[in-house]
């Protein structure tokens, strides 16, 4: 809902099919916090906009000819006073893209009016910042968001689609990530959840927030682990409170290393710092 201090959203809507662009523009009108909505057919005719006239945000599809959705937002960034960017799409495998190149939301289709009213909130938000403070940030959830100096972490939670709704895993909630082919499953206490990455992309992600490779198709957050302990037939497990993940002997050795670290720095719960410095004197 607009305020006396917040003037109506000035929204540019751009796809380039007809009967999803004018959804999305009725939509938009119908939202309190918005005053008007420039529709553009492709990404070519938005640019031509936005030489002469400035926006609030950009609403816009990504699977779109010529130009996609991902290179016209990169294009946007660059601008003087670039728009809040707000991705509107069928397809969830380009959300990681969507928020490293710095957009607010990521909206699936068909756009339930709900969803819409929370990505309003945060372009709302981001709006009204000073301009020198206004970094786009991931959404973590429906009513809380990035401080801007947290914003350059884009990976620091990731969509999850299930039943037609969107909720957001935050990584410091996840114990350890399991490969799935072209998916990976993020183990959380909230459940398993199931996202379109593979577990190679995300390692490059999340290495420097403490997930550390464990075996060829687990990686381990290294505040999650309790101890490191032998199995029945003598290898290494990393024991989590959501369960054991296997240690192959190429990574044991890093990771005793990491959590050696981590324990000396006070980053590991108690018995996981006992049971680091104990797995390192006896590795095999």
């Amino acid at each position: 809902m607009t305020t006396g201090h917040q003037p109506p959203l000035r929204v540019l809507a751009v796809d380039d099919v007809p009967a999803a662009l004018q959804d999305l523009c009725g939509l938009l009108r119908e939202a309190p916090e918005v005053g008007e909505v420039v529709p553009a057919g492709d990404a070519v005719a938005a640019l031509k906009r936005l030489r002469s006239e400035e926006f609030d945000a950009v609403f816009l599809d990504i699977a779109m000819p010529g130009l996609d959705g991902l290179e016209f937002a990169g294009l946007l960034t660059k601008l003087a006073r670039p728009p809040v960017i707000v991705f509107v799409t069928a397809y969830d495998e380009h959300a990681v893209a969507a928020f490293g190149i710095g957009a607010v939301d990521y909206l699936l289709k068909p756009v339930r009016a709900e969803r819409l009213a929370d990505a309003l909130t945060r372009v709302g938000r981001m709006v009204t910042l000073d301009p020198a403070e206004a970094v786009p940030s991931v959404p973590t959830g429906p009513t809380v968001s990035a401080t801007p100096q947290e914003a350059p972490d884009a990976l620091a939670a990731l969509p999850v689609e299930s039943a037609g709704r969107t909720r957001y895993v935050r990584r410091q909630d996840v114990r350890f990530v399991e490969a799935h082919g072209d998916y990976v499953r993020l183990h959380a206490h909230s459940g398993v959840h199931l996202v379109r990455m593979p577990i190679s992309r995300l390692e490059e992600y999340w290495a420097k927030a403490g997930f550390v490779r464990a075996h060829r198709g687990f990686l381990v957050a290294l505040s999650a682990v309790r101890e490191l302990r032998s199995d029945s037939v003598g290898g290494l497990l990393a024991h989590t409170d959501l369960g054991d993940v296997p240690v192959s002997r190429r990574h044991a050795r890093q990771l005793r290393e990491r959590l050696l670290r981590a324990a000396q720095r006070g980053e590991l719960r108690a018995e996981g710092a006992g049971g680091a410095k104990g797995a390192k004197g006896s590795a095999p």
